[in-house]
């Protein structure tokens, strides 16, 4: 893993809020939930190749904890590392939606699996979620690889936004393969060049690419990057300051909540503090969402 604090354990005990801070109206747009023996599995990988996650919580109390300090919507995301899962895992996710309004629940597919366009035409056709997730290092695949193009395609068609993980961090040799082979800010340039309709959002701010990603959103309009992790302080490797406050209209706020190693509310304090004029705060993490994501 790439740029990790000398430290990582010093972030376990560090205090946390019990609410948001300031009444500000908050998005959390990047939150994952899975079933139990699947968290429990990913929470095995990230003890052996990772951080030691600090919220070892199932989906209900995901929600629920979230909730409870005053995060007013959560965009649920989850991703298939094999063939078969994808389904099960969409249908999962949809029934968090029904039962929890504050819930915009979103798709995965693995591209190339067997009936991978029913797939996505359930998911986003009854099954109603609202955008589908990629992540390229679990699924070993790279953001123009001719697998995705029904991907592109069925998120054009139906209007909704893909989430994908295409930086080239944060890393791990355990995903048995080399992501800054996979993975570049050129192949999304690429891809939205060929699909101009394709809302796209790109986790942690492109990491570690931050500087690829900043020319990126001057030239497609319906880019987006997320602020996952990327803010936290947490990795040694950062984008540098300028970047944050100076393109707030162009990000989400989102945390990878549970599966992160310190405070729920660590980034959310940081981005409060940053000094962002009150609009673009807004935007950041809540107005942006909305947009992408209308109720």
């Amino acid at each position: 893993m790439h740029g990790l604090p000398a430290d990582p354990g010093a972030f376990q005990g560090e205090p946390e809020g019990a609410a948001v801070p300031g009444g500000l109206e908050v998005t959390d747009a990047h939150v994952h939930l899975f079933p139990p023996r699947l968290f429990a599995a990913i929470w095995r990988w990230f003890d052996r190749h990772a951080w030691s996650i600090r919220y070892r919580l199932n989906a209900e109390e995901v929600v629920a904890f979230l909730r409870g300090r005053g995060v007013r919507r959560i965009v649920a995301l989850h991703y298939a590392h094999v063939p078969g899962l994808a389904r099960e895992l969409n249908r999962f996710a949809a029934e968090a939606g029904r039962a929890h309004p504050d819930v915009v629940p979103l798709a995965t597919v693995l591209p190339g699996e067997p009936d991978a366009p029913a797939i996505l035409r359930e998911a986003l056709g009854p099954l109603g979620l609202r955008g589908v997730k990629i992540h390229c290092h679990v699924q070993k695949i790279a953001a123009d690889d001719p697998r995705l193009e029904p991907v592109w395609t069925a998120c054009e068609a139906a209007l909704v936004p893909a989430v994908v993980h295409a930086g080239r961090e944060p890393s791990s040799p355990a995903y048995g393969l080399d992501t800054r082979a996979l993975c570049s800010a050129d192949q999304i340039d690429r891809v939205l060049a060929a699909h101009p309709r394709l809302t796209l959002i790109v986790p942690h701010l492109g990491a570690d690419e931050f500087d690829a990603y900043r020319a990126l959103l001057e030239r497609h309009e319906n880019l987006w990057l997320d602020t996952t992790m990327a803010v936290s302080g947490y990795f040694t490797a950062g984008p540098a300051p300028s970047l944050f406050p100076a393109l707030a209209g162009r990000m989400l706020y989102g945390t990878d909540f549970p599966n992160i190693p310190y405070a729920w509310d660590r980034e959310l304090r940081r981005i409060a503090a940053a000094g962002l004029p009150e609009a673009d705060l807004r935007a950041l993490l809540w107005g942006n969402a909305a947009k992408l994501f209308p109720t």
